[in-house]
């Protein structure tokens, strides 16, 4: 006697799905932003309670902590994060051995000069840098990396002219407070007002041919 034939199910089944789940979206965004965030909120933390050269201290070690975890969590190193780090740790280690707070001040006048330098001068090589940050975010066309590099690098520029004036002219609570709570905030925002160039640039990704 044969078997009787089996009625399809009209249950869903339970297969895996190939989209990230609403955690690992919003995980790695947050991790990196806290590996940024946590040596300054550090730094502003030890300043308040003892002075400049504490917190250079602490600065300089927390950055190195967040450069390992910044490893164990994503199995690699991003070359910003190791230049900012080479950059604490040398002008750092001159404040605290010279006992002179300009070292760790002009610091952020030599990185935010240097960002904006590579990138702007490396236009005249045609080379866009800025893929390396932006790359795994988002892909654009040549004209919209281009106009992106252009604008960050007069942004970065600019907050190096910013912080000499800073620096310059006021106390060196006033210093940390613009390092910390001003400049921070300001990246941010800049990032947010480039979304319109990047939607209006942006390549979209070919979904993958039915089988």
């Amino acid at each position: 006697m044969s078997e009787p034939a089996k009625v399809p199910s009209n249950e869903p089944r339970n297969e895996p799905s190939n989209e990230p789940s609403n955690e690992n979206t919003w995980q790695a965004p947050l991790t990196r932003l806290a590996l940024d965030l946590g040596p300054l909120v550090l730094f502003f933390a030890a300043f308040e309670f003892s002075g400049i050269y504490v917190a250079t201290g602490v600065f300089m070690v927390a950055i190195l902590v967040s450069l390992g975890l910044g490893y164990l969590h994503e199995k690699r190193i991003s070359p910003m994060p190791v230049f900012t780090a080479v950059l604490v740790l040398v002008f750092g280690g001159l404040t605290l051995y010279l006992h002179n707070d300009i070292f760790i001040k002009v610091k952020l006048t030599v990185l935010y000069a240097f960002f904006g330098l590579t990138l702007i001068g490396g236009l005249a090589f045609r080379r866009l840098f800025i893929k390396y940050v932006f790359g795994q975010a988002f892909e654009l066309t040549e004209e919209g990396w281009r106009k992106l590099t252009w604008r960050w690098g007069f942004f970065f520029l600019t907050l190096a002219i910013a912080n000499e004036i800073i620096w310059r002219n006021y106390s060196t609570h006033t210093w940390v407070v613009f390092k910390v709570w001003v400049i921070i905030p300001l990246i941010f925002l800049f990032g947010l007002i480039q979304a319109p160039l990047v939607m209006k640039h942006e390549i979209e990704s070919k979904p993958d041919a039915e089988t």
